[in-house]
Order: structure tokens, then C-alpha cells, then sequence
């Protein structure tokens, strides 16, 4: 079945001309060889007259899904026919149709290209007015990115696991997609159709993906999530010689849109993000020194952050089969509970935490200092801890006496202004006065100024006759060995007896790294908010943030190497504007040519792309004649 016999009728004086479609849309049925059904497929199929009369070609199959309405066939095929031969339309092309033409042409254009453009020179006489670029599509964060994945070798693991062709391409768009243009798994449908060159990259057209598709590969990542951390981590160890020495531990939350009913994890708690109005699921991750995520997990949104550290370091310990020495454990305040440490000491696990406890003492005599700089001095004290066997560092960073100062001054000055403020009402009119009220809002004033409350001594005087309060007095005083009468200074505990002060906080500072990751997973990687409402979906969704990391993390770490130090944010704006384009031209001798390649790099571009070892021009230049 056509969409048309007849294309346009011509009128010249008193004859009329029919002029045969070139191009049609052909509905042909098929048997299935597997089951003996019956099935439709759908076929782009031009007209050409050869010496044995008109005969029919495929240009393109459209498969058997394609649902375009019936009526607008024609339509469709003229408007393919027109973007190959640079053809002017008279009269405005319906979205709809202008969107699968463009495609479709593109899709043909890439199958008809010539041999390899670079073989020779090739010229030829071309009209310039008719020159026109379409279809601009970038391609800068994807070619590198998509190196990265290569790199790291996870399209061979996912082809192991078995992922079809189609199947691995989703997958590395929905990866890609989650590194260059985060967001939910829709936008990304609509990115990599509409926005992204990378099919372009990967010989594969992603407006045959549907979404429902993207939600199918999401599960299936998330099905194989062990196989792919531990391929992924093991290939990170041997190309970076990561040693496993240091373990980091930490979680961070964040928060869906809507309510979550049909999530088992959808709970509500403390939100790191002060979105306490929503539902929260909680990300833990493992990482070792260098920044490279080991394994990661989802828990519930309230989840106790000091019940999650068994289960994630069990769960290394099963996937190691090395005869090395644990490695060294660290963890911030909120997971080194006496419980936990504990637990790490039964397990034979080295350790260095922050310490929960209030106790501080700081001698600047006995201290060394492990960092100066323009900005800040950090000196740090030994002390050995006889009762718990454990070696203390106190700490005392010269620019976090200055913030926690301020903040002290601030509280401080808010509290003294509300006492004022109280006791300066005693003798006014209209004003609180009762002694019994006195007390209850003195009270509200040390809960909600607790931080400088602990350090002041409220008296009131009372009038026993008129049962009211006549004077109000307050005195501060520092407690001793505390925070308070040692701002700057925070404590460090750990089993290590034979390591220096400097190696000590060194490793310390590596949970800034941590906190690093989780910033770029919120703010550049998309982790937030969640809008899946199904538990495997969220917990699939947060995976390919966790692979989109790995890619990242890559292409800076070895970005480092070549002295370049920006952030991911900063190099994707970098590379924004690369594209690949579809140039056409008409040429003296009737034909169309049209030229699809990249553009040139800039040179910052080019200095990223040099540093990673990839070409600077993303994809092959593919050149048609129509």
C-alpha cells in the first residue's frame, strides 16, 4: 500500500501533466518467522524509471511502530524528498511533520554517505546562496565523556552482561545524558532526540528509543549495580594504581516530588537540603582516597546514619578477595558513634573519626603546625588516650576560630539583646512583668539561643507581694574544656599510635573530598529532586548518578595530571559550544551535497581534549550526494 499515486498536476495552456511520487510510504505484511503472526512494517521506498521500467528502492525502514497518521503520509514524503534536494516549500510544513522529515533525512542522509571524505580532494562548483547548515546538535561533553566510558571500559561490560546493541546505547545515553545535561529520565529522552550530537558518536538514532525504553534501561543497570561497581572500580584501581588504604564513609539525602506512597524507602527526616516538607531517600557511599566511589547504597529517608556502616563494610569485605590489610576507615562525627568504632575495633578495622565527645583541651606549646598559608594556620596536638587506647588530635584551625567566633558573637549579642530587652520591660508599661511568665520566656531564650545560653547564669529577683519579677541579671562564663573556652579547636580519635601528626590530618582533610562528591552529585550530576515514585526506579535513578560520577571523576582526576583544575561545571560550559552540523549545498550539475562534521575546537577545547588523549573532532565527517 502507497501513501499516493499522483504528486502534482501541472497546467500548460490546454494540457495537463501528472508527475509520479518519487518518494512514498509503503505498508507491507510480513510473517513472523517465529511464530507464523502477522505483522506490519513501514517503508520510506523512492520511485526511480530504469530501462526495465519504474522500479521501487527502500530508503528507509521505519519499522514496524510507526504510527504516523495515514493522511499526512504524503505530506511526510514530500517534505523528506524536499530537505534531500534543498528544496524551497511554499507553504508552512505542520511541527510534527517538519520534526520526522528532518529526521528521517538525517537517518538517510548518514546511510548513502560516500567513501572516507579524507581520500583526495573534492571539488566542485556550487551555487553559495544555497548553502545551508541544519540539524546543530553538541558534542563536546558527550565525545569526552563518552572516551571516559570507553576508558573505563563499562560498553564491554554491559555488552558481557547482556545488553544488546540498542540496549547499550540507551544505557550509555542515559549515563551520558545524567553527566551533560542532568535531569530526570524524561528530559533526557527529549536531550539525546532533540539537543545531543552523541548518536551521532555512537552510530545510533536515539529517536528509535522510547521512553519507556530509557525506564527499561534504568532497571537493567540497576539489576546488575555489583557486577558494574566492581568491573567499574577494579578497572579505576589497575589505570590509576589505586591503593585501598583509606576507606571514606559517609550518606547524604534528598528529596522526592510528590509523595512517595509507592516507594518502600520514601520516609521523612532531617533533610540535608532543608526540604523536611518532602519525602527523603538516603544515599551511602564508600569511597577510597583518591575520590573513587567503591560502592554505594540506598536506604530509607530516615535511616540512623551509625546503623548503615556494618552493612556497607560487610558487603566490601565480600566483594574483596585480596590478602592486603583493611583499610583505614574514616568518618565524620554524625556515623562515629561509641557503637561504631566499637564494631570497627571488633573487626579488626583501622580507624580515624571525628570525635563526638565535648571534651577539648589545646596546648599551642606542644603543638605542631601541619598547615600555613596566606588564609588559615592549622596546629595540632598529640595526646594518647590511656582509658580507650586511642591516639587524640586536637586540632586548632586559625580560620575556624575566627567563624566560630563570629558565630558566638552573633549569638551571643542576639541573647543579651533579648535579656535587655526583657529586663528593660520590668518598668514599662504594658510589658511582661508577671515572674512566673518571666521565667517561661527566659526559658524559650536558652532553647532558642542554646549555643551561647550554656555559658550564661540568669538570676531573677521576684516581689513576693505583687508576685512579679523586678530585676533580671545574667553573667557569662566559658565552660571550661569545651567548644567554648576552645574555639577553633575539634577533636580527631584513631588507632593509629605509629602515624605523625601530619599524616594524621592529612588523611583527615580527605573527608572534604567526600563532601566534594556529594556537592557535584546534587548540583552537577542531577541526584535531585526525585520524581520516580516506584523503589527500584529511585534507587535506579540514583545509580546512574553514581555511574555519571565515575565518568567525571575520571576525566578530572586525569585532567589533574595535565594541570588543569576546573571544575566539571566549568568544562562543560567550556565545551558547550562544539557541535556537529549538517552543511548542504547545490551543486552546478543538479546535485545536493550535504556535509555532516564537527566544528573546529577552540583552543581551550583543544587543550582538553590533548590532556584526556581523544580527537578533536568528535565523530567522522560524513559527506552525501543526493
Amino acid at each position: 500500500m502507497c501513501s499516493a499515486i499522483i504528486n502534482f498536476v501541472v497546467l500548460t495552456g490546454n494540457e495537463f501533466y501528472a508527475t509520479l511520487v518519487s518518494m512514498y510510504i509503503r505498508k507491507t505484511s510480513i510473517k513472523s518467522r517465529k511464530d507464523g503472526s502477522q505483522y506490519y512494517s513501514y517503508r520510506l521506498v523512492e520511485s526511480k524509471r530504469t530501462e526495465k521500467g519504474v522500479r521501487q528502492y527502500t530508503l528507509l525502514n521505519l519499522g514496524a511502530d510507526f504510527d504516523f497518521p495515514k493522511e499526512q503520509w504524503p505530506e511526510l514524503a514530500n517534505r523528506i524528498e524536499d530537505i534531500l534536494s534543498k528544496q524551497q516549500n511554499l507553504f508552512p510544513v505542520d511541527s510534527n511533520i517538519e520534526k520526522l522529515a528532518q529526521s528521517c533525512a538525517a537517518r538517510i542522509i548518514l546511510s548513502r554517505q560516500e567513501g572516507d571524505p579524507s581520500e583526495g580532494d573534492d571539488y566542485r562548483e556550487v551555487d553559495l546562496d544555497s548553502l545551508e547548515m541544519s540539524r546543530p546538535r553538541s558534542v563536546g561533553s558527550e565525545h569526552i565523556t563518552l572516551e571516559s566510558l570507553r576508558f573505563l571500559r563499562i560498553d564491554e561490560k554491559l555488552k558481557e552482561l547482556g545488553f544488546n546493541g540498542p540496549q547499550t546505547a540507551a544505557a550509555i545515553g542515559t549515563i551520558i545524558g545524567r553527566c551533560c545535561e542532568p535531569g530526570s529520565e524524561l528530559a533526557t529522552h527529549t536531550w539525546l532526540q532533540e539537543r545531543s550530537g552523541l548518536g551521532d558518536l555512537l552510530d545510533y538514532d536515539f529517536n528509535n528509543l522510547s521512553l519507556y525504553g530509557m525506564y527499561l534501561i534504568s532497571d537493567k543497570l540497576f539489576k546488575n549495580k555489583a557486577a558494574i561497581e566492581q568491573h567499574i572500580y577494579e578497572r579505576e584501581r589497575s589505570l590509576f594504581g589505586l591503593r585501598e588504604t583509606i576507606t571514606l564513609y559517609d550518606l547524604t539525602n534528598t528529596y522526592f516530588e510528590g509523595e512517595g506512597k509507592a516507594n518502600a524507602l520514601a520516609a521523612r527526616g532531617h533533610s540535608k537540603e532543608k526540604r523536611s516538607d518532602c519525602p527523603l531517600v538516603t544515599l551511602g557511599l564508600i569511597l577510597d582516597s583518591s575520590g573513587f566511589p567503591r560502592r554505594s547504597q540506598v536506604y530509607e529517608g530516615n535511616v540512623s546514619e551509625p546503623k548503615t556502616l556494618a552493612e556497607m563494610l560487610h558487603a566490601l569485605e565480600g566483594r574483596d578477595t585480596s590478602t592486603s590489610p583493611k583499610p583505614t576507615v574514616v568518618m565524620d562525627a554524625g556515623i562515629a558513634t561509641d557503637d561504631n568504632v566499637a564494631w570497627l575495633r571488633e573487626h579488626q578495622y583501622p580507624y580515624l573519626v571525628v570525635s563526638r565527645k565535648r571534651h577539648r583541651e589545646f596546648d599551642e606549646a606542644s603543638s605542631v603546625i601541619v598547615k600555613k598559608d596566606d588564609e588559615c594556620t592549622v596546629r595540632v596536638q598529640k595526646v594518647f588516650d590511656e582509658t580507650t587506647e586511642e591516639t587524640l588530635l586536637y586540632c586548632h584551625s586559625s580560620q575556624r576560630e575566627k567563624k566560630d567566633q563570629a558565630i558566638d558573637d552573633r549569638v551571643t549579642n542576639r541573647l543579651e539583646e533579648a535579656l535587655q530587652k526583657l529586663a528593660g520591660g520590668l518598668v514599662k508599661k504594658r510589658c511582661l512583668k508577671n515572674y512566673d511568665k518571666v521565667m517561661v520566656q527566659i526559658g524559650r531564650l536558652r532553647q532558642k539561643y542554646s549555643r551561647a545560653s550554656k555559658q550564661y547564669t540568669i538570676s531573677v529577683e521576684k516581689d513576693d507581694a505583687s508576685g512579679n519579677a523586678t530585676k533580671i541579671t545574667w553573667q557569662q562564663k566559658a565552660v571550661e574544656n569545651t567548644t567554648d573556652s576552645y574555639p577553633g579547636v575539634y577533636c580527631l580519635r584513631t588507632s593509629h599510635a605509629d602515624w605523625d601528626e601530619s599524616l594524621l590530618w592529612d588523611t583527615y582533610t580527605m573527608l572534604t573530598d567526600l563532601e566534594a562528591v556529594f556537592r557535584s552529585l546534587k548540583s552537577e550530576l542531577g541526584l535531585r529532586p526525585i520524581h520516580h515514585q516506584i523503589t527500584d526506579r529511585v534507587s535506579g535513578h540514583l545509580f546512574i548518578t553514581v555511574l555519571a560520577y565515575h565518568l567525571v571523576h575520571t576525566i578530572r582526576v586525569r585532567l589533574k595530571q595535565a594541570n588543569i583544575h576546573s571544575t566539571w561545571s566549568s568544562i562543560r560550559k567550556l565545551l558547550s559550544t562544539m557541535c556537529r552540523v549538517t552543511v548542504s549545498m547545490q551543486c552546478k550539475s543538479g546535485d545536493t551535497v550535504h556535509i555532516r562534521k564537527s566544528t573546529r575546537p577552540e583552543p581551550k577545547q583543544q587543550e582538553i581534549f590533548s590532556a584526556l588523549g581523544v580527537k578533536n573532532r568528535p565523530g567522522q565527517t560524513v559527506k552525501t550526494t543526493i
